[in-house]
């Protein structure tokens, strides 16, 4: 499976910005996606979750952007969305989408966006 992210970018504080993750693979590969998420990894600082979504539509979020951001899924377009509203400084990080195959513990990642937050 390949996955790769984009709407990375420099917005000010308060803004919005859209994350897409588009996935590409065999039927067989994709079919075995069970989870899909966004993580973030902020300058000397460890990869952390912000949000997944599972096939049943069941999302989880970070305490820090409950409220926030919303996971989305288009499973017909094999794309994964974040949308940030009322971004702050700190969300300031490299965003990778992930995927998770449950059968094999298959884990699979993108190339990382940039996000960055001005005060």
């Amino acid at each position: 499976v390949q996955l790769q992210a984009s709407g990375g970018g420099l917005v000010q504080a308060g803004g919005s910005l859209r994350l897409s993750c588009a996935a590409a693979g065999s039927i067989s590969s994709m079919s075995r996606i069970n989870v899909m998420a966004w993580y973030r990894q902020a300058p000397g600082k460890q990869r952390e979750l912000v949000a997944d979504i599972d096939k049943l539509g069941v999302r989880n979020y970070v305490q820090s952007v409950k409220g926030r951001f919303t996971i989305s899924r288009d499973s017909a377009k094999n794309t994964l969305y974040l949308q940030m509203n009322n971004l702050k400084p700190e969300d300031t990080a490299v965003y990778f989408c992930n995927a998770f195959a449950t059968v094999g513990a298959r884990n699979y990642w993108g190339q990382g966006t940039q996000v960055t937050v001005s005060s």
